[in-house]
């Protein structure tokens, strides 16, 4: 509860930040102003409204038509309004993939076969938002476009890649041993070779007009155009955008709805050869699946027989189609699996004689025998022709062999050879009997395939093979029928198979098996239609084989097809008279029951004419009852009459040619009907047969009816199995689809009495009926819903818009079609998950959507109700004429009623035309949605269990909708005799929605997207069809729709609220439906009205967190919604970009307001304006209404106050990261002056992210370890500190906890409350930080300047801040660094050196610890403990943690796969370069701003210290030459303005600058070196203009030199030696100051520097040599005894040196000496009682300390300009170097020094009073003495005397 109540306490009041950004921006300072503060200072008329509550937003169509358009066509325009053709209704003909489309050849075809005709060819009805893939959703920053964008980059030169060049740099060497011999030859301090070696140096080129006097405004000019050219447009081309699952916008374009295919195997039968060739022989290919027992495809009959064996059958066979020729074919499997064969059955001419008999010769012959067996071959041939020639027409059942499919796949897969060569046979082997392979493969697939089920069986890619087929097996002919044939191939998987016993006929098979092409060419349809792509008809053509999928596909019918597969299976006839033995039974497919009304629709097979009228089984030799194993493929005509039948002839055929007998005698008849009660008759019969044939009209009965008079086999048994197939698209095959498919179309051909099964509905019961069969399709199958998806929903959304009159009422159909429809779907989401997408739309019916509804008659070409048009016959309630035109009709009055009607054009041409221009005009809009004719029918409604106001409303107005119009209805009835009911779909729809109740609203809710988008897609077409899409949007709908509308999204957005504890998932899909129909509605409606709703859905969300202990879930939800409302492509238009922020007062538009509207950003707008503009205030949020609402979810969300929120950061954080990196690469939004009002949008981010800056991710810390020990002097003053061991480890290690201090020079103001701050992860800061960059970037300058003017010093300086972080963020990593990332074990190694080296040596130096003391604000940062860490973000419990994070996060895009190529490493090195170089010139304008805006102010001085901060840091990391050319000219034109910046107020930084510039004129890189030096020379100069000498730079100069030249490991003497000549030729140049010392000073100047210079060369020859360079860096410290700096200097680098290599001890004694020296001249400086002495109080821990004796007050005077300035020169420099002395004895065992040194320490901290310092210490000593007691220590042996070096 305590929770609870404090965040809600939290909620009500402003949020802290604002409240602190008021009083430091607005009042700068006194908090009693806070009572009567407002957000917006001085107007007063607004409430402030907290920022977690959304404002009113502004009424947008009111304000684009009051406030003129104040620019002229342009960029701009854009902005301000949609464009025109912002939505359009397109009619894209449907791909089809036949030459010809499949349509039946009648032309009379009854009303349902005629709407699934139209529902297959229709055109696509798509509405386009032409401009939709520039939304969010499409993002083209995402990693795979990205390098679309990055073409053409610039390649960035950084000093970090350049390796220097091997050969000049051996020369150099040689030449350094040349020069060290001269030095050493000569004493130091001889001048002599030193000038020498300089004389002979080449400067760089020298900077043109450096030393002109030129006014600084010029300077800035011209620094501001070059810096401003060949600029990267878009930052967010160069920045990889987060890494984010499918982003939650993007809502993909549905499939194109198309036929459905399996995956696709290629077979082809290339040569069949028998050991003997005597007959033809003919195959056929078919696909069984054993598990499920069903054939799963149709046959393919192909003949290889040669010319020679054709010629026998001439006489019975019709001149072959050349479709009946193909000889290769494409399977379709949908459910491949290890239960696949591929089935070859073959047959040959019927003879005399049993299949054993036939099938012997094929056995014994072998063909290498054929010369010995030449006469038995010879008599067999003879016997064939024989048998051809007279029983050609029949066949026998002769061998069948199988294939196991998946073997050959498999096997395919895995050798590794082009074609794989498989031969299969059955002879006496081991393995798998019916393939003969490398058997370890077969070992290790079987394995694979025991584990991987059917995931194995891939047929999209596996290598194409050859099979040779070797064996058959000949057929038994008591075992034919399909459960024969899974036995065997059953039995054929078992090792021991019983096929293996049988003698095989032995043959060759060749066929080739591989997966299907793309688009094969010469392809046909199974219903021989030729597939596109067919160059040439007479090419032997590829047959595609019909699928009988193996379960259940759920795909819509999108073709016409309409086959019936006739199985005759088995005859018994057994028990009839008379000699019946060969039988055949004859197949035909008759309309009537004359023999010649037989239809030519029997498919052919191999080799004959395309249609037959007849088909004939196979015989089974002296069988009486023979199993039979056909397939007979019928095309059936498209409409089918009661006289349609199938009839079959059995026939006895006699085999031996006897004298009177005749070759056939039938011996038998039974027919089916087609059509039983209207349904196609289909599935397994057993029929009797009859003995004689059918009587007159036999065709209508069933052959089960006992006909008088016949004779039956058997008595009437059923003796004849048959199984009749139907794959049509036509017949549905499920009765309550049936049923109402048959009554819709009864309605609309007003045919009554109807006939639907055995009932006869009269039309007085047709109502009834007709919502009974609606509520029934839920009893029907899915499988045939689907199918027949388009035309079920099709006629439902018929019913809902026009109510069909039934005997003269009209018929309310509305709320069952809602349901009906309501229920398929929600079947559709449960039953076929794998079809949804991420957003759970089930992708049927989401393309059912897209690209099938329309409203109905609303084609293009009639707009009015048509027969033409979805059943829109006259029988509907639409307007028609009647027949007699009515003697009432007054011309005149229709006339003036249209006068009175500005919609309605003048003079009607026909009284029809009035009609439909009344009915299509808006007077009549209201009485055009009524629900009902009698109020009373509403009543079932009044169930809803709660009903809201608004939905009682709407119950109250669909009773009452009908009284709005009277007149005009009356009239209009006397015109035609009935209402005009035409309902617009979308008002229907919305009404039933709001209305319904109960587990009707509930399925409605599950599947709420799908309603949302029927409703928007007809709206835009009810819009076109009336030609509205243009016309002003408030008056595109009726006022009751919105009420509707708005009904709905308030109980929708309730549900979210009160349920997405319990119905997680579904809530998350209403939620993101939600969003999507609020942005589809942005585009179609009033967007004031649409953002009313969005504050809607915005109030009951915060209403409902005030009551939550963890809002984060609702909070998240809510992001979601916002994301996705935000994503529309005109969302820059919607946030009114160009209005500038007036207050909305009034509600006409005031003059002034009007013109300071145009006048853009004009010098009078009131600073109340630019604060309003930066601000999250009333003003701002309701004038940019979704800008706000994005920017206020941020504030709310990284407040620190924020409880609970934190795990949120990201996801919002990425919201803006979003919509900014798609604003950047906008082509709308390309020209400068238009991204400059974009980014106006986003300014008040900029307030938003100095709030954070405390929780950002601190990348300044990676800048501590460069991977050197001591820093006094390296890189970065800044954030290294001198001491060797912070006091945060020296604690740690005394055990006790220490608060850590804010990064440097964050000058945060401490929260009141103290609270912790939670880090943000390196990714989100980063993200957070390139956001205020682009705003930065573009935002425009004038109004940046303004602003600044108005920040105090403390925010301007919380800004530079925040640019420092930046410019460490985007530093560039180097090339080296991303060849190093591709293995990750570095990156860990890495970090764990990082975190060693930081806690050895800090990263908080004494300076700045005092910097802050004197800033009065140690801001205490700790991290929280566990028990405060936000409850959702366990995860990113302690920075600790949220550092390796960052590791794993920030990385992961190159860690995906470990190694890149070298290519893509130089690419990305290339865009980080490219990013980096960006990143800070902008960081490098926006200094300039501030420095313009001190310039104009006169004031805030003491922000130009940071100002320079950050640009010495900048300077520090790795930088391009372009960026540092510019930052040095920044840097020269600073120290112009501001000379006495530098060398009064901001010592520190002078030093830092000098250290910067010589390590930039060390660089390899020319460009750099010219500007470093012409920086340097300005220096100096500027320096002796302000008091004749340079002192200080000098004295600076030279100990940067120094440090640098100790510690930088990759120093070129070289590169110095050319800049220093540089300067040389400056001074002699430079004509103004020739006639006084300078040139002189200039000259000992860096001849000095050339000396330390030469002394290091010596030192690099050293390098191996530790003593001897250390002896040497002995000999340079001795040699600055009079310059205690820089021997200062030279003790921290030998320090440095000696705890590299774990020498602790000399260490330490180096850093004793140099505490002496500190403490020396700290006691000439200042007189305190409690410091040391000087050196003598550290003679007890060496004696050697004396050296440190300052020298004679003469030589050296401690306040003289330049001397002793570092930063250890005080007390809190002496205590860091003595705490540092003590850590290195300790760690050198030597525990009574370090007793010594804190000796000296302690009185220190007690005049301080630092009693925690003091517990430290004392816990130190006691460790130390402990140690000392524990263990005889070395120290008798290490005499005080001892130290050297």
């Amino acid at each position: 509860m305590a929770e609870r109540r404090a965040f809600a306490q939290k909620i009500s009041r402003t949020v802290a930040a604002e409240v602190r950004k008021q009083i430091s921006g607005q009042y700068s300072g006194s908090p009693q102003l806070l009572k009567n503060l407002n957000i917006v200072g001085n107007i007063s008329h607004h409430t402030t409204v907290p920022l977690t509550e959304a404002v009113d937003p502004v009424d947008l169509e009111e304000y684009l038509s009051t406030h003129p358009l104040g620019v002229d066509a342009g960029p701009l325009r854009d902005l301000i309004e949609f464009p025109p053709d912002d939505i359009e209704v397109v009619y894209s003909p449907r791909d089809c993939r036949t030459l010809v489309s499949a349509v039946p050849e009648e032309s009379e075809m009854d009303p349902h076969v005629r709407d699934c005709i139209r529902s297959y060819t229709e055109d696509w009805a798509i509405v386009i938002r032409k401009y939709h893939k520039l939304g969010t959703g499409f993002n083209p920053n995402t990693l795979d476009k990205q390098k679309e964008r990055q073409k053409g980059l610039p390649k960035q030169v950084f000093e970090s890649d350049e390796a220097p060049d091997g050969n000049s740099y051996q020369d150099e060497q040689d030449d350094l041993k040349r020069r060290s011999m001269s030095i050493d030859d000569t004493p130091r301090g001889s001048w002599a070779c030193s000038i020498f070696d300089l004389k002979n140096s080449l400067p760089d080129a020298l900077l043109p007009n450096l030393l002109d006097r030129t006014p600084n405004e010029e300077i800035d000019r011209q620094n501001d155009d070059q810096r401003k050219s060949n600029r990267h447009k878009e930052l967010f081309a160069l920045h990889p955008s987060p890494d984010e699952e499918e982003p939650i916008e993007r809502l993909s374009v549905p499939d194109v709805p198309k036929e459905h295919f399996g995956q696709r195997l290629l077979v082809k039968c290339l040569s069949l050869k028998f050991e003997i060739e005597i007959e033809p022989i003919f195959a056929s290919l078919a696909l069984y699946d054993v598990k499920e027992k069903k054939k799963i495809s149709e046959n393919f009959y192909f003949d290889l027989n040669s010319e020679q064996m054709k010629g026998l059958l001439r006489p019975h066979v019709p001149p072959a189609a050349i479709t009946t020729l193909a000889r290769s074919a494409i399977f379709s499997i949908t459910y491949p699996s290890q239960d696949v064969f591929l089935v070859i059955k073959l047959e040959k001419v019927l003879q005399q004689g049993d299949i054993g008999e036939c099938a012997e010769p094929y056995m014994i012959f072998k063909e290498a025998d054929a010369t010995k067996n030449k006469e038995k071959l010879e008599k067999l041939k003879s016997q064939a022709d024989q048998f051809c020639q007279r029983l050609g027409k029949y066949r026998m059942p002769f061998a069948w062999t199988a294939i196991h499919l998946m073997n050959i796949v498999s096997s395919a897969g895995s050798l590794e050879r082009d074609s794989t060569e498989v031969e299969i046979s059955t002879g006496e082997r081991k393995g798998s009997w019916s393939e003969r392979r490398n058997s370890s493969i077969v070992g290790r697939r079987s394995l694979e395939r025991t584990t991987s089920g059917d995931d194995a069986c891939n047929l999209t890619s596996f290598r194409p093979a050859t099979l040779t087929v070797t064996n058959f097996f000949k057929q038994e002919g008591d075992r034919l029928s399909d459960e024969d044939l899974y036995k065997f191939l059953a039995d054929m998987r078992r090792p021991s198979s019983v096929l293996r016993r049988l003698r095989p006929i032995t043959a060759q098979l060749k066929i080739d098996i591989s997966p299907a092409p793309e688009n094969p060419h010469y392809c046909l349809t199974p219903e021989l239609l030729q597939v596109k792509l067919y160059p040439d008809s007479r090419v032997r053509p590829t047959r595609e084989i019909l699928e009988f999928p193996a379960r259940d596909v759920y795909v819509p019918n999108t073709t016409y097809r309409n086959l019936l597969y006739i199985y005759p299976q088995s005859l018994n006839f057994a028990n009839r008279q008379g000699s019946a033995r060969n039988i055949t039974v004859k197949v035909q497919f008759m309309y009537g029951e004359d023999p010649s009304n037989a239809m030519p629709v029997i498919f052919g097979k191999s080799s004959c004419s395309e249609f037959s009228k007849e088909a004939y089984t196979a015989v089974v030799y002296h069988n009486r009852s023979p199993d039979f194993h056909e397939e007979i493929k019928v095309k059936l005509p498209a409409t089918l009459t009661d006289h349609h039948h199938l009839l079959f002839t059995f026939y006895h055929v006699s085999c031996q040619q006897k004298q009177n007998t005749p070759l056939e005698t039938p011996v038998g008849y039974t027919w089916i009907p087609m059509l039983q009660n209207g349904r196609l008759k289909t599935g397994q019969f057993c029929l009797p047969v009859s003995l004689e044939k059918p009587p007159q009209a036999y065709s209508v009965l069933s052959p089960e009816v006992p006909l008088p008079g016949m004779k039956w086999v058997d008595n009437h048994k059923g003796v004849f199995n048959v199984e009749v197939v139907t794959v049509s698209s036509i017949h549905t095959q499920d009765p309550y689809l049936d049923k109402f498919f048959a009554l819709v179309n009864a309605l609309d051909e007003h045919m009554f009495p109807v006939r639907i099964g055995d009932m006869r509905i009269m039309e007085n019961n047709l109502e009834n009926e007709l919502k009974s069969s609606i509520s029934a399709l839920n009893s029907s199958q899915l499988e045939p819903v689907v199918r027949f998806l388009h035309l079920l929903l099709d006629k439902l959304i018929l019913l809902v818009v026009r109510p069909p009159v039934i005997a003269g009422q009209i018929v309310n159909l509305g709320q069952a079609s809602f349901e009906a429809m309501a229920s398929i779907i929600n079947r559709l989401h449960k039953n076929l998950e794998g079809n949804h997408d991420q957003h759970g739309r089930n992708s049927l019916l989401s393309s059912y959507i897209y690209y099938v509804f329309r409203l109905p008659n609303t084609y293009p070409n009639s707009p009015s109700p048509g027969p033409g048009g979805l059943g829109g016959s006259v029988h509907y309630a639409t307007m028609a004429r009647s027949a007699v035109r009515p003697a009432s009709l007054n011309l005149n009055r229709s006339r003036s009623l249209s006068n009175s009607n500005p919609d309605i054009s003048g003079t009607p041409t026909s009284p029809d035309d009035e009609v439909r221009s009344i009915i299509g005009s808006k007077g009549l809009d209201r009485s055009n949605s009524w629900v009902n004719t009698g109020g009373p029918k509403a009543a079932p409604w009044g169930s809803n269990p709660s009903p809201s106001a608004e939905s009682t409303q709407a119950m109250d107005r669909s009773c009452n909708r009908m009284s709005s119009h009277t007149e005009t209805s009356s009239f209009l009835q006397t015109l035609t005799g009935r209402l005009p009911t035409k309902k617009l779909f979308h008002e229907e729809l919305a009404l039933q929605w709001v209305v319904c109740s109960g587990s009707v609203r509930e399925s409605a809710l599950q599947q709420a997207w799908f309603f949302f988008e029927l409703m928007v897609k007809s709206m835009v077409h009810h819009l076109y069809f009336n030609d509205k899409l243009d016309a002003p949007r408030k008056s595109r709908f009726p006022e009751r729709f919105m009420d509707d509308i708005a009904a709905l999204v308030s109980t929708i957005a309730s549900d979210i609220v009160s349920r997405f504890q319990k119905d997680t998932e579904m809530v998350e899909r209403l939620n993101t439906s939600l969003a999507f129909f609020l942005n589809d509605l942005l585009s179609v409606m009033d967007r004031g009205f649409v953002f009313s709703l969005i504050k809607t859905c915005y109030k009951q969300v915060s209403s409902k967190l005030y009551s939550l202990p963890n809002p984060s879930v609702l909070v998240s939800l809510r992001l979601d919604f916002l994301r996705i409302v935000c994503s529309h492509e005109h969302y820059v238009t919607l946030n009114l970009p160009c209005s500038l922020l007036t207050p909305p007062a009034s509600p006409s538009p005031s003059v002034s307001s009007a013109t300071s509207q145009s006048s853009g950003f004009s010098t009078n707008v009131q600073d109340q304006k630019i604060a309003n503009m930066f601000e999250l205030s009333v003003p701002f949020r309701q004038q940019h209404y979704l800008a706000g609402l994005v920017l206020t979810e941020l504030a709310v969300i990284v407040d620190p106050d924020a409880e609970g929120l934190f795990g949120l950061h990201k996801k919002v954080i990425n919201m803006v990261h979003n919509l900014l990196s798609s604003h950047d690469s906008d082509p709308r939004y390309s020209d400068p002056q238009t991204k400059a009002r974009v980014a106006m949008l986003y300014l008040p981010l900029i307030g938003i992210i100095m709030e954070t800056v405390p929780q950002l991710y601190d990348f300044t810390e990676t800048h501590n370890q460069r991977g050197r020990p001591i820093c006094i002097a390296t890189d970065d003053y800044e954030s290294e500190s001198g001491s060797m061991i912070s006091q945060t480890v020296a604690m740690a290690i005394a055990g006790t906890s220490v608060p850590q201090l804010t990064r440097p020079g964050s000058f945060l103001l401490t929260s009141s409350s103290g609270r912790q701050h939670t880090t943000f992860s390196a990714e989100s800061s980063r993200s957070l930080l390139i956001c205020l960059l682009w705003v930065l970037k573009n935002a425009d300058e004038t109004v940046l300047q303004k602003w600044f003017t108005d920040l105090s010093v403390l925010q301007l300086n919380r800004l530079l801040d925040l640019l420092y972080l930046c410019v460490s963020c985007f530093e560039y990593k180097g090339k080296k660094v991303f060849e190093r990332m591709n293995s990750l074990t570095f990156k860990k190694s890495k970090d764990m050196r990082a975190k060693l080296e930081e806690a050895i040596l800090g990263s908080i130096g004494a300076r700045q610890e005092m910097v802050r003391r004197s800033r009065g604000q140690l801001g205490m940062y700790t991290i929280p403990s566990p028990s405060e860490r936000s409850p959702s973000g366990s995860a990113f419990g302690s920075q600790e943690n949220l550092r390796w994070r960052k590791d794993m996060t920030h990385w992961r895009q190159n860690t995906e796969k470990l190694d890149k190529s070298r290519a893509e490493i130089e690419h990305e090195a290339l865009i980080d370069g490219n990013l980096a170089t960006e990143a800070n010139l902008i960081i490098l304008d926006t200094l300039e701003i501030v420095v313009q805006t001190v310039s104009v102010t006169e004031s805030k001085e003491s922000i130009l210290g940071g100002v320079l901060k950050v640009l010495l840091h900048s300077m520090a990391c790795n930088q391009s030459a372009v960026y540092l050319q510019h930052c040095f000219a920044t840097q020269r034109a600073l120290v112009s303005k501001f000379p006495e910046l530098l060398f009064e107020e901001e010592t520190e930084q002078c030093a830092d600058l000098c250290l910067r510039l010589l390590r930039h004129c060390s660089s390899s890189i020319s460009t750099i070196r010219s500007h470093a030096s012409a920086s340097l020379y300005l220096l100096m100069r500027q320096n002796f203009e302000i008091g004749n000498n340079f002192a200080r730079v000098k004295m600076q100069v030279t100990m940067s030199l120094s440090s640098l030249v100790g510690t930088s490991q990759n120093f070129n003497e070289e590169f110095l030696r050319r800049s220093l000549k540089t300067i040389l030729t400056y001074a002699e140049e430079d004509l103004e100051l020739r006639e006084t010392t300078f040139p002189d000073q200039v000259q000992d100047l860096v001849f000095n520097l050339h000396m330390i210079l030469s002394d290091t060369v010596k030192m690099k020859e050293h390098q191996e040599d530790p003593e001897m360079l250390i002896d040497l860096m002995y000999r340079i410290a001795k040699g600055y005894q009079t310059s205690p700096d820089l021997r200062l200097t030279w003790l921290q680098n030998m320090a440095g040196k000696h705890s590299e290599r774990s020498n602790h001890a000399e260490a330490a004694q180096c850093l004793v000496h140099s505490a002496a020296l500190v403490a020396e001249y700290l006691s000439m400086l200042e007189d305190r009682k409690y410091l040391p002495v000087g050196c003598v109080t550290f003679q007890n821990i060496s004696s050697n300390v004396l050296e440190e004796s300052a020298v004679s007050d003469d030589v050296v005077s401690p306040d003289e300009e330049g001397i002793c300035s570092g930063k250890y020169f005080t007390e809190s420099g002496l205590v860091g170097l003595l705490e540092q002395a003590a850590a290195s004895f300790s760690m050198a065992g030597m525990y009574e020094a370090v007793n010594e040194v804190y000796k000296v320490l302690i009185p220190i901290h007690e005049a301080n009073r630092d009693a925690k310092k003091l517990s430290t210490i004392h816990g130190k000593l006691q460790e130390a003495f402990s140690k000392i007691v524990h263990q005889s220590t070395g120290w008798e042996f290490l005499s005080c005397e001892y130290f050297s070096f």
